[in-house]
Protein backbone atom coordinates (compact mmCIF):
# COMPACT_ATOMS: atom_id res chain seq x y z
CA UNK A 1 0.00 0.00 0.00
CA UNK A 2 2.86 2.00 0.94
CA UNK A 3 4.55 1.76 -2.40
CA UNK A 4 1.45 2.58 -4.13
CA UNK A 5 0.84 5.62 -2.19
CA UNK A 6 4.47 6.62 -3.38
CA UNK A 7 3.88 5.99 -6.98
CA UNK A 8 0.55 7.72 -6.92
CA UNK A 9 2.36 10.73 -5.43
CA UNK A 10 5.29 10.53 -7.85
CA UNK A 11 2.58 10.38 -10.92
CA UNK A 12 0.67 13.45 -9.13
CA UNK A 13 3.89 15.54 -8.82
CA UNK A 14 4.76 14.71 -12.51
CA UNK A 15 1.63 15.72 -14.27
CA UNK A 16 1.68 19.06 -11.93
CA UNK A 17 5.43 19.79 -13.38
CA UNK A 18 3.97 19.10 -16.85
CA UNK A 19 1.35 21.01 -16.54
CA UNK A 20 3.29 24.14 -15.22
CA UNK A 21 5.63 23.58 -18.16
CA UNK A 22 3.40 23.14 -20.44
CA UNK A 23 1.67 26.47 -19.57
CA UNK A 24 4.90 28.00 -19.33
CA UNK A 25 5.89 27.28 -22.50
CA UNK A 26 2.31 28.00 -24.23
CA UNK A 27 2.22 31.77 -22.35
CA UNK A 28 5.71 32.39 -22.77
CA UNK A 29 4.71 35.58 -25.01
CA UNK A 30 1.35 36.62 -23.02
CA UNK A 31 1.22 39.10 -20.93
CA UNK A 32 3.07 38.97 -17.13
CA UNK A 33 0.32 37.98 -14.91
CA UNK A 34 -0.29 36.23 -11.30
CA UNK A 35 0.51 32.37 -10.35
CA UNK A 36 -2.32 30.16 -12.33
CA UNK A 37 -3.36 26.69 -11.08
CA UNK A 38 -5.62 24.26 -13.03
CA UNK A 39 -9.11 24.74 -12.99
CA UNK A 40 -9.19 27.79 -10.90
CA UNK A 41 -6.69 29.99 -12.93
CA UNK A 42 -5.90 33.12 -11.07
CA UNK A 43 -8.77 33.09 -8.26
CA UNK A 44 -6.25 31.73 -5.44
CA UNK A 45 -3.19 34.71 -6.54
CA UNK A 46 -6.23 37.70 -6.58
CA UNK A 47 -9.17 36.94 -4.88
CA UNK A 48 -12.52 35.23 -5.35
CA UNK A 49 -14.25 38.31 -3.70
CA UNK A 50 -15.04 41.16 -5.44
CA UNK A 51 -13.35 44.58 -4.28
CA UNK A 52 -13.31 47.86 -5.26
CA UNK A 53 -9.22 47.59 -6.29
CA UNK A 54 -9.77 44.28 -7.49
CA UNK A 55 -8.03 44.51 -11.15
CA UNK A 56 -6.10 47.55 -10.06
CA UNK A 57 -4.12 45.78 -7.25
CA UNK A 58 -1.79 43.56 -9.89
CA UNK A 59 -0.96 46.55 -11.47
CA UNK A 60 1.51 47.45 -9.25
CA UNK A 61 3.58 43.93 -9.58
CA UNK A 62 2.65 43.59 -13.51
CA UNK A 63 2.08 46.83 -14.95
CA UNK A 64 -0.86 48.17 -16.91
CA UNK A 65 -0.95 45.25 -19.43
CA UNK A 66 -1.71 41.66 -17.70
CA UNK A 67 -3.30 38.68 -17.67
CA UNK A 68 -5.93 36.77 -15.42
CA UNK A 69 -7.50 33.52 -16.15
CA UNK A 70 -11.16 33.19 -15.51
CA UNK A 71 -10.84 29.22 -14.67
CA UNK A 72 -9.77 28.18 -18.26
CA UNK A 73 -10.29 31.18 -19.81
CA UNK A 74 -7.34 34.04 -20.42
CA UNK A 75 -7.94 37.44 -19.57
CA UNK A 76 -6.24 40.21 -20.43
CA UNK A 77 -6.72 43.81 -18.50
CA UNK A 78 -5.76 46.80 -19.83
CA UNK A 79 -5.39 49.31 -16.94
CA UNK A 80 -4.48 53.48 -17.03
CA UNK A 81 -5.55 55.91 -19.64
CA UNK A 82 -2.55 55.11 -21.88
CA UNK A 83 -3.32 51.84 -21.91
CA UNK A 84 -6.77 51.88 -22.49
CA UNK A 85 -6.79 54.55 -25.65
CA UNK A 86 -3.95 53.29 -27.14
CA UNK A 87 -5.08 49.79 -27.42
CA UNK A 88 -8.70 49.91 -27.83
CA UNK A 89 -8.79 53.05 -30.62
CA UNK A 90 -5.57 50.68 -32.32
CA UNK A 91 -8.20 47.35 -32.35
CA UNK A 92 -11.72 48.64 -32.93
CA UNK A 93 -12.84 46.28 -34.79
CA UNK A 94 -10.93 43.57 -33.61
CA UNK A 95 -12.08 44.62 -29.72
CA UNK A 96 -16.24 44.74 -30.84
CA UNK A 97 -17.41 41.66 -29.56
CA UNK A 98 -19.50 40.66 -26.42
CA UNK A 99 -17.98 37.73 -24.11
CA UNK A 100 -18.85 34.49 -25.32
CA UNK A 101 -19.28 33.86 -21.44
CA UNK A 102 -21.68 31.00 -20.79
CA UNK A 103 -24.23 32.69 -18.51
CA UNK A 104 -24.04 35.79 -20.67
CA UNK A 105 -24.76 33.27 -23.33
CA UNK A 106 -27.86 32.00 -21.29
CA UNK A 107 -29.05 35.81 -20.42
CA UNK A 108 -28.88 37.34 -23.51
CA UNK A 109 -29.24 34.61 -25.76
CA UNK A 110 -27.17 36.40 -28.43
CA UNK A 111 -29.71 39.70 -28.70
CA UNK A 112 -30.51 42.75 -28.27
CA UNK A 113 -27.73 45.11 -28.38
CA UNK A 114 -25.70 44.24 -25.49
CA UNK A 115 -25.58 40.38 -25.60
CA UNK A 116 -24.98 40.30 -29.37
CA UNK A 117 -22.28 40.59 -31.99
CA UNK A 118 -21.84 40.95 -35.73
CA UNK A 119 -24.45 41.66 -38.28
CA UNK A 120 -27.16 41.25 -35.56
CA UNK A 121 -25.66 43.59 -33.12
CA UNK A 122 -24.39 46.12 -35.66
CA UNK A 123 -28.54 46.18 -36.95
CA UNK A 124 -29.46 46.71 -33.13
CA UNK A 125 -27.29 49.12 -32.30
CA UNK A 126 -28.27 51.12 -35.66
CA UNK A 127 -31.95 50.85 -34.63
CA UNK A 128 -31.21 52.01 -31.01
CA UNK A 129 -29.38 54.81 -31.69
CA UNK A 130 -31.71 56.41 -34.72
CA UNK A 131 -34.72 56.03 -33.00
CA UNK A 132 -33.46 57.84 -29.80
CA UNK A 133 -31.87 60.37 -31.88
CA UNK A 134 -35.62 60.72 -33.67
CA UNK A 135 -37.94 60.49 -30.50
CA UNK A 136 -35.92 63.63 -29.80
CA UNK A 137 -32.69 62.71 -27.88
CA UNK A 138 -30.74 66.30 -27.45
CA UNK A 139 -33.79 68.64 -28.12
CA UNK A 140 -36.83 69.20 -26.42
CA UNK A 141 -39.00 66.89 -26.54
CA UNK A 142 -37.20 64.23 -24.53
CA UNK A 143 -35.96 66.49 -21.96
CA UNK A 144 -40.19 67.46 -21.31
CA UNK A 145 -40.17 64.11 -20.35
CA UNK A 146 -37.50 64.19 -17.85
CA UNK A 147 -38.56 67.34 -15.95
CA UNK A 148 -42.41 65.96 -15.25
CA UNK A 149 -40.14 62.77 -14.24
CA UNK A 150 -37.74 65.34 -12.26
CA UNK A 151 -40.86 67.49 -11.15
CA UNK A 152 -42.45 64.50 -9.40
CA UNK A 153 -39.34 63.76 -7.71
CA UNK A 154 -38.85 67.33 -6.30
CA UNK A 155 -42.83 66.36 -5.19
CA UNK A 156 -41.80 63.11 -3.26
CA UNK A 157 -39.13 64.95 -1.27
CA UNK A 158 -41.20 67.64 -0.04
CA UNK A 159 -43.61 65.19 1.34
CA UNK A 160 -40.83 63.77 3.58
CA UNK A 161 -41.11 67.71 5.62
CA UNK A 162 -36.90 67.55 6.11
CA UNK A 163 -37.12 64.45 8.35
CA UNK A 164 -34.20 62.18 7.48
CA UNK A 165 -35.52 59.81 4.90
CA UNK A 166 -33.40 56.67 1.89
CA UNK A 167 -34.14 58.49 -1.52
CA UNK A 168 -33.47 55.48 -3.38
CA UNK A 169 -36.68 53.66 -3.96
CA UNK A 170 -38.19 57.74 -5.23
CA UNK A 171 -35.31 57.97 -7.86
CA UNK A 172 -35.35 54.33 -8.96
CA UNK A 173 -39.16 54.94 -9.98
CA UNK A 174 -38.02 58.31 -11.53
CA UNK A 175 -35.29 57.02 -13.54
CA UNK A 176 -36.54 53.69 -14.42
CA UNK A 177 -39.72 56.04 -15.97
CA UNK A 178 -37.32 58.12 -18.30
CA UNK A 179 -36.76 54.75 -20.15
CA UNK A 180 -40.72 53.31 -19.92
CA UNK A 181 -41.54 56.45 -21.38
CA UNK A 182 -39.03 56.20 -24.23
CA UNK A 183 -39.58 52.44 -25.14
CA UNK A 184 -43.18 52.40 -24.26
CA UNK A 185 -44.73 55.66 -24.86
CA UNK A 186 -45.93 56.36 -21.54
CA UNK A 187 -45.17 56.17 -17.37
CA UNK A 188 -45.97 54.13 -14.09
CA UNK A 189 -47.59 55.06 -10.83
CA UNK A 190 -45.20 54.07 -7.97
CA UNK A 191 -48.32 52.30 -6.82
CA UNK A 192 -48.21 50.18 -9.91
CA UNK A 193 -47.68 46.16 -9.12
CA UNK A 194 -46.53 45.42 -12.68
CA UNK A 195 -43.61 48.33 -12.38
CA UNK A 196 -42.60 47.09 -8.83
CA UNK A 197 -42.38 43.60 -10.23
CA UNK A 198 -40.11 44.94 -13.17
CA UNK A 199 -38.14 46.95 -10.70
CA UNK A 200 -37.52 44.18 -8.47
CA UNK A 201 -36.67 41.38 -11.37
CA UNK A 202 -33.97 44.39 -12.10
CA UNK A 203 -32.73 44.54 -8.59
CA UNK A 204 -32.32 40.52 -8.86
CA UNK A 205 -30.66 40.35 -12.04
CA UNK A 206 -27.96 43.31 -10.74
CA UNK A 207 -27.41 41.69 -7.30
CA UNK A 208 -26.47 38.50 -8.60
CA UNK A 209 -23.54 39.65 -11.30
CA UNK A 210 -20.16 39.76 -9.28
CA UNK A 211 -21.78 37.11 -6.77
CA UNK A 212 -19.53 33.89 -6.17
CA UNK A 213 -22.62 31.37 -8.17
CA UNK A 214 -22.01 33.94 -11.43
CA UNK A 215 -18.25 32.93 -11.11
CA UNK A 216 -19.46 29.11 -10.47
CA UNK A 217 -21.74 29.42 -13.62
CA UNK A 218 -19.28 30.26 -15.82
CA UNK A 219 -16.91 27.89 -14.39
CA UNK A 220 -19.46 25.23 -14.52
CA UNK A 221 -22.44 25.68 -16.72
CA UNK A 222 -23.32 22.42 -17.17
CA UNK A 223 -23.32 21.56 -13.40
CA UNK A 224 -25.10 24.78 -12.15
CA UNK A 225 -27.39 24.68 -14.91
CA UNK A 226 -28.93 21.61 -12.81
CA UNK A 227 -28.77 23.26 -9.39
CA UNK A 228 -30.59 25.41 -7.32
CA UNK A 229 -29.38 29.03 -6.45
CA UNK A 230 -29.57 32.63 -6.98
CA UNK A 231 -28.93 31.80 -10.89
CA UNK A 232 -32.15 30.50 -11.66
CA UNK A 233 -33.26 33.45 -9.72
CA UNK A 234 -31.74 35.97 -11.74
CA UNK A 235 -32.85 34.05 -14.93
CA UNK A 236 -36.10 33.85 -13.87
CA UNK A 237 -35.95 37.34 -13.45
CA UNK A 238 -34.73 38.31 -16.86
CA UNK A 239 -37.60 35.89 -17.82
CA UNK A 240 -40.20 38.42 -16.15
CA UNK A 241 -39.05 41.63 -17.95
CA UNK A 242 -38.55 39.99 -21.43
CA UNK A 243 -42.80 38.87 -20.91
CA UNK A 244 -43.89 42.08 -20.09
CA UNK A 245 -42.16 43.89 -23.28
CA UNK A 246 -43.57 41.32 -25.08
CA UNK A 247 -47.03 42.59 -23.64
CA UNK A 248 -46.19 46.11 -24.45
CA UNK A 249 -44.99 45.14 -27.80
CA UNK A 250 -48.64 43.41 -28.53
CA UNK A 251 -50.43 46.58 -27.37
CA UNK A 252 -48.47 48.64 -29.77
CA UNK A 253 -49.05 46.12 -32.88
CA UNK A 254 -53.15 46.49 -31.74
CA UNK A 255 -53.00 50.32 -31.60
CA UNK A 256 -50.94 50.39 -35.39
CA UNK A 257 -49.38 53.26 -34.89
CA UNK A 258 -46.12 52.66 -36.75
CA UNK A 259 -46.39 55.72 -39.34
CA UNK A 260 -47.03 57.93 -36.53
CA UNK A 261 -44.05 56.83 -33.83
CA UNK A 262 -44.09 57.77 -30.77
CA UNK A 263 -41.81 55.70 -28.53
CA UNK A 264 -38.95 53.17 -29.27
CA UNK A 265 -41.24 50.18 -30.24
CA UNK A 266 -43.02 51.85 -32.65
CA UNK A 267 -39.78 52.91 -34.31
CA UNK A 268 -38.91 49.23 -34.31
CA UNK A 269 -42.15 47.24 -35.39
CA UNK A 270 -42.05 50.43 -38.49
CA UNK A 271 -38.03 48.95 -39.12
CA UNK A 272 -39.81 45.24 -39.44
CA UNK A 273 -42.37 46.57 -41.85
CA UNK A 274 -39.47 48.17 -43.98
CA UNK A 275 -37.12 44.78 -43.62
CA UNK A 276 -39.40 42.16 -44.07
CA UNK A 277 -38.76 41.41 -47.51
CA UNK A 278 -34.68 41.35 -46.73
CA UNK A 279 -33.27 38.00 -46.23
CA UNK A 280 -30.74 39.75 -44.02
CA UNK A 281 -32.48 41.39 -41.35
CA UNK A 282 -32.30 40.97 -38.14
CA UNK A 283 -35.12 42.87 -37.04
CA UNK A 284 -37.75 40.87 -35.24
CA UNK A 285 -39.80 40.71 -31.51
CA UNK A 286 -37.11 38.52 -29.99
CA UNK A 287 -34.39 40.72 -30.77
CA UNK A 288 -36.94 43.84 -29.84
CA UNK A 289 -38.09 42.36 -26.92
CA UNK A 290 -34.31 42.07 -26.41
CA UNK A 291 -33.69 46.03 -26.99
CA UNK A 292 -36.43 46.97 -24.53
CA UNK A 293 -34.80 44.92 -21.90
CA UNK A 294 -31.27 46.08 -22.57
CA UNK A 295 -32.52 50.35 -22.21
CA UNK A 296 -34.48 48.84 -19.23
CA UNK A 297 -31.48 47.18 -17.72
CA UNK A 298 -28.38 49.38 -18.95
CA UNK A 299 -30.99 52.86 -18.54
CA UNK A 300 -32.35 52.73 -15.17
CA UNK A 301 -29.25 50.86 -13.04
CA UNK A 302 -26.06 53.06 -14.11
CA UNK A 303 -28.45 56.45 -13.63
CA UNK A 304 -29.76 55.18 -10.59
CA UNK A 305 -26.56 54.44 -8.84
CA UNK A 306 -24.89 57.81 -9.89
CA UNK A 307 -28.13 59.67 -8.43
CA UNK A 308 -27.20 57.67 -5.60
CA UNK A 309 -23.55 58.88 -4.98
CA UNK A 310 -24.36 62.23 -6.44
CA UNK A 311 -26.68 62.87 -3.67
CA UNK A 312 -24.34 61.26 -0.91
CA UNK A 313 -21.30 63.34 -2.12
CA UNK A 314 -23.37 66.35 -2.13
CA UNK A 315 -24.49 66.11 1.61
CA UNK A 316 -21.08 65.16 2.55
CA UNK A 317 -19.38 68.39 0.93
CA UNK A 318 -21.64 71.08 1.64
CA UNK A 319 -19.37 73.97 0.75
CA UNK A 320 -19.42 72.68 -3.00
CA UNK A 321 -23.46 71.95 -2.77
CA UNK A 322 -23.54 75.60 -1.71
CA UNK A 323 -21.61 76.87 -5.06
CA UNK A 324 -23.88 74.88 -7.32
CA UNK A 325 -26.78 76.73 -5.91
CA UNK A 326 -25.22 79.84 -5.86
CA UNK A 327 -24.16 79.41 -9.35
CA UNK A 328 -27.78 78.39 -10.50
CA UNK A 329 -29.29 81.04 -8.86
CA UNK A 330 -27.06 83.54 -9.74
CA UNK A 331 -27.73 82.64 -13.47
CA UNK A 332 -31.46 81.32 -13.60
CA UNK A 333 -33.18 83.15 -10.29
CA UNK A 334 -35.58 80.92 -8.08
CA UNK A 335 -37.99 80.41 -11.08
CA UNK A 336 -37.77 78.90 -14.76
CA UNK A 337 -36.95 75.57 -16.04
CA UNK A 338 -33.26 74.24 -17.05
CA UNK A 339 -32.63 72.71 -20.13
CA UNK A 340 -29.72 70.45 -20.73
CA UNK A 341 -28.21 73.38 -23.15
CA UNK A 342 -27.53 74.93 -20.21
CA UNK A 343 -25.22 73.68 -18.82
CA UNK A 344 -23.01 75.47 -20.52
CA UNK A 345 -24.15 78.45 -18.51
CA UNK A 346 -23.05 76.49 -15.70
CA UNK A 347 -19.43 75.64 -15.62
CA UNK A 348 -18.97 74.77 -12.01
CA UNK A 349 -22.36 72.66 -11.99
CA UNK A 350 -21.24 70.77 -14.70
CA UNK A 351 -17.58 69.78 -13.43
CA UNK A 352 -19.56 69.13 -10.24
CA UNK A 353 -21.27 66.54 -12.02
CA UNK A 354 -18.69 65.12 -14.23
CA UNK A 355 -15.92 64.94 -11.02
CA UNK A 356 -18.83 62.87 -9.14
CA UNK A 357 -19.12 60.36 -12.03
CA UNK A 358 -15.09 60.57 -12.29
CA UNK A 359 -14.69 59.69 -8.25
CA UNK A 360 -17.57 57.11 -8.29
CA UNK A 361 -17.72 55.60 -11.39
CA UNK A 362 -20.50 52.83 -11.01
CA UNK A 363 -19.36 49.63 -12.80
CA UNK A 364 -16.35 48.14 -11.37
CA UNK A 365 -14.46 48.15 -14.75
CA UNK A 366 -15.30 48.02 -17.88
CA UNK A 367 -17.84 46.58 -19.89
CA UNK A 368 -15.47 43.43 -21.63
CA UNK A 369 -14.69 42.31 -24.81
CA UNK A 370 -13.77 39.67 -26.82
CA UNK A 371 -11.07 39.55 -29.67
CA UNK A 372 -12.46 38.42 -32.85
CA UNK A 373 -8.58 37.41 -34.23
CA UNK A 374 -5.07 37.18 -32.82
CA UNK A 375 -3.45 40.89 -32.02
CA UNK A 376 0.06 42.16 -30.55
CA UNK A 377 -0.24 44.36 -27.80
CA UNK A 378 2.51 46.19 -26.36
CA UNK A 379 4.73 43.26 -27.73
CA UNK A 380 2.36 40.41 -26.51
CA UNK A 381 0.20 38.05 -28.48
CA UNK A 382 -2.91 37.82 -27.22
CA UNK A 383 -4.86 34.99 -29.06
CA UNK A 384 -8.32 35.05 -30.59
CA UNK A 385 -10.89 34.81 -27.75
CA UNK A 386 -9.23 36.25 -24.95
CA UNK A 387 -11.74 38.46 -23.30
CA UNK A 388 -10.47 42.01 -23.10
CA UNK A 389 -11.19 44.30 -19.58
CA UNK A 390 -10.38 47.83 -20.39
CA UNK A 391 -10.22 49.06 -16.63
CA UNK A 392 -12.23 52.48 -16.91
CA UNK A 393 -12.22 52.48 -12.98
CA UNK A 394 -8.34 52.93 -13.30
CA UNK A 395 -8.65 55.64 -16.31
CA UNK A 396 -10.50 57.85 -14.11
CA UNK A 397 -8.32 57.69 -10.98
CA UNK A 398 -5.19 57.07 -12.70
CA UNK A 399 -2.67 59.67 -11.01
CA UNK A 400 -0.91 59.98 -13.92
CA UNK A 401 -4.30 62.16 -15.66
CA UNK A 402 -5.40 63.26 -12.56
CA UNK A 403 -4.59 65.73 -9.93
CA UNK A 404 -5.97 64.56 -6.70
CA UNK A 405 -7.47 61.17 -8.33
CA UNK A 406 -8.77 59.98 -4.87
CA UNK A 407 -10.36 63.45 -3.61
CA UNK A 408 -13.86 64.66 -4.85
CA UNK A 409 -12.07 67.74 -6.53
CA UNK A 410 -14.17 69.61 -9.00
CA UNK A 411 -11.14 71.44 -10.39
CA UNK A 412 -9.94 68.76 -12.43
CA UNK A 413 -12.83 70.14 -15.10
CA UNK A 414 -12.65 73.95 -14.45
CA UNK A 415 -9.38 75.90 -15.81
CA UNK A 416 -7.75 78.78 -14.15
CA UNK A 417 -10.61 81.12 -15.28
CA UNK A 418 -13.31 78.40 -13.91
CA UNK A 419 -14.33 77.54 -17.70
CA UNK A 420 -15.27 74.08 -17.85
CA UNK A 421 -12.78 71.75 -19.41
CA UNK A 422 -13.90 68.43 -21.23
CA UNK A 423 -11.12 66.57 -20.88
CA UNK A 424 -10.82 62.93 -23.19
CA UNK A 425 -9.39 60.96 -19.91
CA UNK A 426 -12.84 61.23 -18.87
CA UNK A 427 -14.82 58.20 -20.12
CA UNK A 428 -17.38 57.12 -17.94
CA UNK A 429 -19.43 55.95 -21.12
CA UNK A 430 -16.35 53.48 -22.57
CA UNK A 431 -14.18 53.88 -25.32
CA UNK A 432 -14.91 52.63 -29.17
CA UNK A 433 -17.41 50.98 -31.25
CA UNK A 434 -19.23 49.19 -27.90
CA UNK A 435 -19.43 52.58 -26.23
CA UNK A 436 -23.03 53.58 -24.42
CA UNK A 437 -25.31 53.81 -26.86
CA UNK A 438 -27.85 55.67 -24.15
CA UNK A 439 -24.75 58.31 -22.81
CA UNK A 440 -25.98 61.05 -24.15
CA UNK A 441 -29.81 60.46 -22.45
CA UNK A 442 -28.12 59.45 -19.22
CA UNK A 443 -25.93 63.20 -19.05
CA UNK A 444 -29.22 64.90 -19.74
CA UNK A 445 -31.34 63.04 -17.05
CA UNK A 446 -28.11 63.05 -14.63
CA UNK A 447 -28.00 67.05 -14.96
CA UNK A 448 -31.99 67.55 -15.12
CA UNK A 449 -32.15 65.80 -11.79
CA UNK A 450 -29.59 67.00 -10.19
CA UNK A 451 -30.35 70.79 -10.79
CA UNK A 452 -34.08 70.17 -10.20
CA UNK A 453 -33.45 68.89 -6.70
CA UNK A 454 -30.48 71.33 -5.75
CA UNK A 455 -33.11 74.28 -7.01
CA UNK A 456 -35.89 73.06 -4.46
CA UNK A 457 -33.15 71.78 -1.31
CA UNK A 458 -30.44 71.91 0.43
CA UNK A 459 -29.40 68.33 0.88
CA UNK A 460 -28.03 68.24 4.83
CA UNK A 461 -26.79 65.34 6.72
CA UNK A 462 -29.34 63.66 9.81
CA UNK A 463 -28.87 65.05 13.37
CA UNK A 464 -25.85 62.80 14.75
CA UNK A 465 -24.69 61.58 11.73
CA UNK A 466 -20.93 62.83 11.21
CA UNK A 467 -20.52 62.05 7.87
CA UNK A 468 -22.18 59.49 5.01
CA UNK A 469 -20.36 56.11 4.25
CA UNK A 470 -18.23 56.82 1.04
CA UNK A 471 -17.11 53.17 0.73
CA UNK A 472 -18.76 51.37 -1.93
CA UNK A 473 -20.16 47.74 -2.03
CA UNK A 474 -18.27 45.84 -4.46
CA UNK A 475 -20.39 44.65 -7.07
CA UNK A 476 -20.62 44.63 -10.66
CA UNK A 477 -22.33 47.93 -10.21
CA UNK A 478 -21.27 50.05 -7.74
CA UNK A 479 -23.39 51.17 -4.75
CA UNK A 480 -22.89 53.30 -2.11
CA UNK A 481 -23.95 51.82 1.30
CA UNK A 482 -27.76 52.77 2.63
CA UNK A 483 -28.06 55.97 3.95
CA UNK A 484 -30.57 58.45 4.98
CA UNK A 485 -30.32 62.42 4.63
CA UNK A 486 -32.54 65.47 4.98
CA UNK A 487 -33.83 67.42 1.86
CA UNK A 488 -34.37 71.05 3.49
CA UNK A 489 -36.72 73.27 1.23
CA UNK A 490 -34.62 76.25 0.06
CA UNK A 491 -37.77 78.78 -0.25
CA UNK A 492 -40.85 78.82 1.62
Amino acid sequence: MMMIGTILFVLLLALLILFFLKQFWTQRNLPPGPLTLPLIGTFFAVGLWLREDYFRKPVKRHGNIYRLWYGQQLMVVLSGFKAVKEEMTSFPEELSDRLDDPFLNDFGKGRGILFSNGHTWKQQRHIGITSLRKLGLGKKSIEHQIEDAAQILVEIFRETKGQPFDPSFSMLNAVSNVICALSFGHQFSAEDEEFQKLLQALQIIFKFFGDSFHAMYDLFPQLMKHLPGPHKEALASVDIILAFAKQEVEKHKESNSLHEPQDFIDYYLFQMEKSRNDTNSTYNEENLSQCIFDFFAAGTETTFATLRWALLLLTNHLDIQEKIQKEIEDVFGSSGSISYQDQKKLPYTNAVIHEMQRLKYVLLYGVPRQNTKDVVMRGYDIPKGTFIIPDLRSVLLDPEQWETPEKFNPKHFLDKDGKFIDREEFLPFGIGLRSCVGQQLAKIEIFIFLTSLLRAFSFQLPEGVKELNEEPIAKTTMHPHPYKLCAIPTQA
